[in-house]
């Protein structure tokens, strides 16, 4: 019998009434979890567990739900940035200071969430959360292009259509964007004997890894890092490290990073 704290657990800690209701939870129940602090009322028909999120209690309260990139990172999808604001599912056209409003007849799905980021955001802030539906969650490309198919969607195609579905990280997919927009051929997950997987090769010559110290802080993670990077330097491969902070807030340092080390190898050559 499902209880009160698995409902929470599936609406990740703030549920409606409706949703115990649907769950097969009686008032009984959800008053004697009320009674032992288990769960507390915070809006009209709205439950939270002990340490919910504030903002998903505010977005739930309206009521609303999260939708575009709030609703990304709520499903533990890949986001540049926190937005300024958070953006909300609304089935009707009445608007709420403080939230960005994105309308809709029901709680986005995953495709919904992209759908709305690809069209709401900045081309590589969609791009990243596209992307990472696909690689973390499955997202069925198909689906994504025939939601897509619309006459005013053709930006959105665009960004679509550079999603890599064996992209490692949000760094390789902002390197891979940079890359591509300053004109480059970029390879992805190309594989070197003795290595692996080099993340990314740009004009078949330079090679690029991302920096994983943020993302790998494990000894053995670090130490793996190391190892792949002295392989491509034993077998002839220059390869640049890049980090996230460079990819986000000086991607025109990046480009010339590059532009400098294939002129390099070029006359070297």
């Amino acid at each position: 019998m499902v209880n009160v704290t698995e409902v929470l657990s599936n609406y990740d800690g703030v549920a409606r009434a409706k949703h115990f209701a649907a769950a097969g939870v009686s008032d009984f129940r959800l008053k004697s979890a009320l009674a032992r602090g288990a769960v507390s009322r915070v809006a009209r028909g709205v439950y939270a567990a002990p340490g919910a999120d504030a903002e998903l209690i505010s977005i739930r309260s309206l009521p609303a739900e999260p939708a575009c990139v709030t609703a990304a990172q709520f499903r533990g999808l890949w986001v540049l940035e926190p937005p300024g604001q958070p953006h909300i599912s609304v089935a009707h056209s009445r608007s709420y200071p403080g939230f960005v409003c994105h309308r809709s007849a029901a709680p986005p799905t995953l495709l919904d969430t992209v759908v709305q980021s690809l069209r709401c955001l900045p081309d590589l802030d969609g791009l990243v959360v596209a992307e990472s539906a696909v690689v973390l969650k499955g997202l069925p490309l198909a689906g994504l292009r025939q939601r897509l198919a619309g006459r005013n969607d053709a930006r959105q195609r665009r960004i679509a259509a550079m999603i890599v579905p064996q992209s490692q990280s949000i760094i390789e997919c902002m390197a891979r964007y940079w890359l591509r927009r300053a004109g480059f051929q970029v390879e992805s997950q190309v594989n070197i004997p003795g290595m692996g997987h080099l993340d990314l090769m740009v004009d078949g010559r330079l090679g690029i890894e991302t920096d994983g110290a943020g993302f790998h802080m494990d000894r053995a993670s670090f130490e793996e890092d190391r190892r792949r990077w002295n392989v491509t330097t034993r077998l002839g491969i220059p390869t640049l490290v890049v980090s996230y902070p460079l990819l986000l807030h000086r991607p025109d340092e990046f480009i010339a990073m590059v532009r400098d080390a294939l002129n390099r190898i070029s006359a070297a050559a």
